[in-house]
């Protein structure tokens, strides 16, 4: 099995920022992508950020230029670099992995537990 956690949220005042991080573990072969996805009251989940294993990333339109993701290969770690946040920012933020496992390297998606992010203006 495969586990994910997540850390670094918290209250944040609008213009600031924080780093999320979540860490991989458990019978992982290898991770393909990974991504953050943000889930506010009453809305659906929605990518934020993805990259690849070879370090390709994706944003939302409503993030970029603000936020940056990036991963640690060897820790299996996946952070996202949140600048210039704004209150509409605020939501509960959740990783993503799709983990290479198995004996034909079938690719199975985890999540982690979600960090709350909270932006005060």
């Amino acid at each position: 099995q495969v586990q994910l956690v997540e850390s670094g949220g918290g209250l944040v005042q609008a213009g600031g920022s924080l780093r999320l991080s979540c860490a991989a573990s458990g019978s992982i072969f290898s991770i393909n992508a990974m991504g953050w996805y943000s889930q506010a009251p009453g809305k659906q989940r929605e990518l934020v950020a993805a990259i690849t294993s070879g370090g390709s990333t994706n944003y939302a339109d409503s993030v970029k230029g603000r936020f940056t993701i990036s991963r640690d290969n060897a820790k299996n770690t996946v952070y996202l670099q949140m600048n210039s946040l704004k209150p509409e920012d605020t939501a509960v933020y959740y990783c993503k992995c799709a983990v290479v496992a198995g004996l034909r390297s079938n690719e199975y998606d985890y999540w982690g537990q979600g960090t709350q992010v909270t932006v005060s203006s």
